[in-house]
């Protein structure tokens, strides 16, 4: 099952927003994947499975470029080692991102990518995808947004 349709079915998501991102990314744990687990995983990095799997839901040009350089992407598989710190917490920043807008969406592929790559006046003229992508504070700029269109505000 592609990672956003998974959203689909609620239900059957795991219940917090770190065992969703977990499911974003790929991490496998042997309970379910906490705040603090989650925070672990980062600061450990992540392997370059987390940056595959989350391009399967966004698509490689939003993952590889944008957030993880392909060369550094190719070195860390090829020696087999994790992604560094910075990198995992790039993964991660987008992931609440993806997170966010496919509750929205309940996991409507096609509405969620029109909403990450339109541009937005709430967001100066960028694209939702462009400011996740940029820093921590663009991520939370566009989950705040998102928050603020669940509570009825203008969007």
């Amino acid at each position: 099952m592609a990672p956003l349709q998974a959203y689909m079915t609620p239900e059957a998501l795991p219940g917090t927003e770190s065992g969703r991102i977990g499911m974003l990314l790929g991490l496998k744990a042997k309970h379910p994947l906490d705040d603090i687990g989650l925070a672990d995983r980062i600061a450990q990095g992540l392997a370059v499975s987390a940056a595959e799997t989350l391009s399967l839901a966004l698509g490689r040009a939003a993952v590889v470029g944008p957030l993880i350089p392909e060369a550094t992407l190719r070195r860390a598989k090829k020696s087999r080692k994790v992604l560094s710190r910075e990198m995992s917490e790039r993964l991660y920043e987008v992931s609440r991102v993806v997170d966010a807008v496919s509750r929205v969406y309940h996991g409507d592929e096609d509405a969620i990518s029109r909403f990450l790559n339109r541009p937005h006046k709430l967001l100066g003229g960028r694209t939702p995808i462009e400011m996740a992508q940029s820093n921590s504070a663009g991520a939370e700029a566009v989950i705040n947004m998102l928050r603020r269109a669940e509570s009825s505000f203008a969007v």
